[in-house]
């Protein structure tokens, strides 16, 4: 059974930090591609930031120099470390694997709320 588990969402003030975990099971983490992606409601989901199988990251514009992804194959991990927070990344942030030798395979998390507000 595939399952992705996002945790580490909360409250925090501007300028805080928090740090995303996604845990994955069911299936060889170091066969996909991980990201991080975001959806305010009534909106579309936009990417984050992705790191690929051998760690190659990509981040959206509007969180780069602030948000570090990375992964942990051995633990079937990724991580969205996020600094200097903003109101604007209030949002729930979701997780995502891809499988690099099939793109047609893809699995999301259940999501994880994260409130930037004083």
């Amino acid at each position: 059974q595939v399952q992705l588990v996002e945790s580490g969402g909360g409250l925090v003030q501007p300028g805080g930090s928090l740090r995303l975990s996604c845990a994955a099971s069911g299936f060889t983490f170091s066969f996909y591609a991980m990201g991080w992606y975001r959806q305010a409601p009534g909106k579309q989901r936009d990417l984050v930031a992705t790191i690929l199988t051998f760690g190659t990251p990509n981040y959206a514009a509007s969180v780069k120099g602030r948000f570090t992804i990375s992964r942990d194959n051995a633990k079937k991990t990724v991580y969205l470390q996020m600094n200097s927070l903003k109101p604007e990344d209030t949002t729930v942030y979701y997780c995502n694997a891809v499988n690099s030798l099939d793109p047609s395979t893809s699995y999301w998390g259940q999501g994880t709320q994260v409130t930037v507000s004083s």
